[in-house]
């Protein structure tokens, strides 16, 4: 974790702390009134700090949401990033613990003129919920909670596009960061991953065996007797070089198949062992 990071994760835990003791001081609204969210009150896993809106059409421009997609935000809030993604034409879904938050974000949606089918949001436990159909996911957690759930993540399908706001999957780097500058002053970074296949292990080719060895999109290994280098996957997209060739394809389960250039043929097939 970067300097700047360690920093920001610091500042979080004391604006966390600090508005703890503000919600213990707080005295309760009247039931009869309008529910007002506060920023820093205390939720199940983490305290609501909402996204700045900038900081959402950001995330959702690197995840380049369409209509085609479902994205799904884990801890939605006051439904901000649900209701965003639906104004783009995507069907979009928020997963809260909080049954007031839940009740203000089906409010804010109507209030935007959409229905239940483009915007809808659930009482929910992140960890008891399956979000597997997304093609994307937002978030923003704490670091510990993106880790806890990243083998879930993991085990969606190639291609699903994930972004966090500011908060890390602790060795699984990713592969797109940006920060937006202007108005945004405090929680300004997106970080952008695709879930890439599973590859490791010893795959059959006729020109021999590709053994890979994978960490996350990162894949090394040997085609017969030559060094892998470069190899990266992003979705079911595979690339490497070997044997002064670059391969390139895609993984569609127990089979591989694609281009080479700079070698002796022009495609190439492989089968899982």
């Amino acid at each position: 974790m970067s300097a700047s990071l360690r920093l920001r994760y610091a500042a979080f835990a004391l604006f966390v702390a600090w508005t703890a003791v503000a919600c213990a001081q707080a005295q309760r609204a009247p039931a009869n009134s309008a529910y007002q969210p506060e920023v820093g009150q205390a939720g199940k896993d983490v305290v609501w700090v909402p996204t700045p809106q900038a900081l959402v059409d950001r995330m959702l421009d690197m995840a380049k949401v369409t209509p085609q997609d479902f994205v799904i935000d884990l801890g939605s809030g006051d439904g901000r990033t649900v209701i965003t993604a639906a104004k783009r034409g995507a069907r979009a879904m928020g997963i809260e613990y909080n049954p007031d938050m839940v009740a203000l974000s089906k409010k804010n949606a109507a209030a935007a003129g959409l229905s239940e089918d483009k915007a809808k949001f659930m009482k929910a436990d992140l960890f008891e919920t399956d979000f597997s159909q997304a093609t994307v996911i937002t978030m923003f957690l704490l670091p510990s909670i993106n880790l806890k759930l990243r083998p879930k993540i993991l085990d969606m399908k190639p291609g699903t596009r994930v972004v966090s706001n500011t908060f890390t999957m602790e060795d699984w780097e990713p592969d797109e960061t940006q920060t937006i500058q202007g108005d945004c002053t405090s929680w300004c970074t997106a970080l952008f991953w695709v879930v890439p296949a599973k590859v490791e292990g010893t795959w059959q080719m006729p020109s021999g065996n590709l053994a890979l060895t994978q960490q996350f999109q990162k894949v090394s290994g040997t085609l017969g007797s030559a060094a892998i280098s470069n190899g990266k996957l992003r979705g079911d997209e595979i690339s490497f070089d070997a044997g002064g060739a670059h391969y390139t394809g895609h993984v569609n389960g127990t089979s591989m198949k694609g281009t080479v250039t700079g070698g002796s043929g022009s495609t190439w097939t492989a089968t899982k062992r």
